[in-house]
């Protein structure tokens, strides 16, 4: 068993503990539940790139692209690609700001919402899945607990660098 020094806390960690850490597990908790829903969405025509732009939209009406980038974690480029490919497709519109005339909102159509729909379908009964699979209570800590990182996570700031 190899070990090295834990940046920042003095002490030695195993190769084994260093891939026990939390961080990683929500890593590979995400990859395993993107791997998971990414078929049944291609299948239905909403790569979960497009459904997070249209729950996006169904849950914040009349964002901005620039403000979109932000809330989905991805470049001002590639939100410029998946919101034409969605107003080519139909799925989403653009319109004026009521008060800014330069500023174009986004929003949902009929057809992006009925296309959501079948996106979310699969995504509820994902979910229906996990909660199933933990049990209530522990799928209610779990929730809470996600929470408290995704609160937490701005107070945290990095250690300075050793020179």
């Amino acid at each position: 068993m190899s070990s090295r020094i834990v940046p920042g806390s003095g002490q030695e960690a195993s190769r084994e503990e260093s891939l026990d850490r939390v961080t990683w597990a929500l890593r590979r908790a995400d990859l395993a539940m993107q791997a998971a829903k990414e078929p049944p969405l291609r299948a239905v025509g909403v790569p979960s790139s497009q459904y997070q732009v249209l729950i996006n939209l169904e849950t914040t009406p009349g964002i901005t692209a620039a403000e979109l980038a932000r809330l989905v974690g991805i470049t001002p480029q590639a939100v410029a690609l998946l919101t034409a490919k969605l107003l080519e497709q139909g799925l989403i519109e653009r319109r004026a700001h009521p008060r800014h005339r330069t500023v174009q909102e986004l929003h949902l159509t009929e057809a992006g919402r009925t296309e959501l729909g079948k996106a979310e379908r699969i995504i509820s009964d994902l979910e229906r899945h996990v909660r199933d699979s933990l049990g209530a209570q522990r799928y209610k800590q779990l929730r809470a607990l996600l929470g408290q990182v995704i609160d937490d996570l701005p107070k945290w700031s990095p250690p300075t660098p050793r020179p």
